[in-house]
C-alpha cells in the first residue's frame, strides 16, 4: 500500500489544497475514489483515515483533501488555525478546489490510475458541492452522497442575512473546539450571484451518472427530508434511508476504535456496492 499524506497543489484563490493519495500497488489500474468533507470539516477528521485504508484494500486508488479554505494549513492541516480563510470561503472556491483536485488526478503520472473511472464521494456541506461538480465535469463517473444537503442557497433566515449584511460577519460556534468561526458577508453575495448555478435541484435533475444518496433518520444537522429531496429530484438515483442513525453515522473524532461504528460498515458496505457495479 503506498500512501502519500499532505501532497501540496496550488489552488485558484491563493490558498493550497492539502491532498491525500493513496493506492496498492499490482500494476493493473484502479478506480479512483474521491472524498469531500463537509462545512467545519477536515480531510483527517474521525474516521476518515481508515476510510481511506478500506477503499484502497479493495484496489481503489483514494484521493481525500481540505478545501483551500477549510481553515486549516499546510503546516496544521487538521483543525482550524486559520479562521480568516475560513471566513472567506464560498461555494465558487470549494467547486474550482474539486475541479483542480480532479485535474490533479488526470494529470498524475502514474500506470495504475483508471482516470476514465473517477467516482465521487461527498459528505454533508461536501455532498451538496459533490452535486454540483458531478452535474459540471463528465470525467466524474459515480457519485455517492452521504448526509448531503439539498439546498446552499436558504440555509439562513432572513433576519440573519439582514444583520449579515449590516456587519460584515457573522460567527458559528464549532462546539468541539470552542472556536467562533467567522463567515463574512461575502459567502451571501458569491451565493446570491451564483444561484443557478448553485441550485442543487435543478444540479440532480439534470445528473447523467450513477448516484446513490445515503441518510440517517436521526441526522442531528441535516435533516433527512434532504436526501429524501435529493432522491426524489434525481429520479435516476438510488437511495439509503438508516433508521436512528445521525450525521456521522455513528463516528466521532477523534476515532479511537479499532472497527467502524455498525452504521458506518452499512454505508461502506453499500457504497463499496454500488461503485463495483
Amino acid at each position: 500500500m503506498r500512501i502519500e499524506k499532505n501532497i501540496v497543489i496550488e489552488g485558484k484563490h491563493n490558498k493550497p489544497i492539502v491532498l491525500d493519495f493513496g493506492y496498492k500497488v499490482s500494476e493493473t489500474k484502479k478506480p479512483v475514489v474521491v472524498f469531500a468533507h463537509g462545512f467545519k470539516g477536515f480531510k483527517d477528521w474521525g474516521h476518515f483515515n481508515d476510510i481511506m485504508d478500506y477503499f484502497i484494500a479493495e484496489d481503489y486508488a483514494f484521493v481525500k483533501f481540505n478545501f483551500s479554505h477549510n481553515g486549516g494549513t499546510v503546516e496544521q492541516p487538521i483543525d482550524f488555525p486559520d479562521l480568516e480563510a475560513f471566513g472567506n470561503n464560498n461555494y465558487t472556491k470549494e467547486l474550482d478546489d474539486l475541479r483542480t483536485v480532479t485535474d490533479w488526478i488526470t494529470n498524475h503520472d502514474s500506470d495504475e490510475l483508471d482516470k476514465d473511472q473517477i467516482y465521487l464521494i461527498g459528505h454533508s456541506r461536501g455532498g451538496g458541492v459533490s452535486i454540483l461538480a458531478a452535474n459540471e465535469d463528465n470525467r466524474i463517473k459515480k457519485l455517492i452522497t452521504w448526509a448531503a444537503v439539498a439546498d446552499l442557497i436558504n440555509r439562513y433566515p432572513q433576519e440573519i442575512i439582514d444583520h449579515w449584511e449590516k456587519e460584515g460577519v457573522i460567527y458559528i460556534e464549532n462546539a468541539r473546539t470552542n472556536q467562533q468561526m467567522p463567515l463574512y458577508y461575502q459567502l451571501a453575495e458569491d451565493t446570491l450571484n451564483n444561484l443557478g448555478r448553485f441550485n442543487i435541484e435543478n444540479a440532480a435533475n439534470e445528473l447523467a451518472l450513477p448516484h446513490l444518496v445515503i441518510h440517517g433518520t436521526a441526522d442531528e444537522a441535516v435533516h433527512v427530508d434532504e436526501g429524501r429531496k435529493i432522491h426524489q429530484w434525481n429520479k435516476g438515483s438510488e437511495i439509503l434511508i438508516i433508521k436512528d442513525s445521525g450525521h456521522t453515522f455513528g463516528a466521532k473524532h477523534p476515532h479511537t476504535e479499532t472497527s467502524f461504528p455498525e452504521d458506518v460498515q452499512l454505508v461502506l458496505a453499500k457504497t463499496l456496492e454500488f461503485i463495483k457495479r
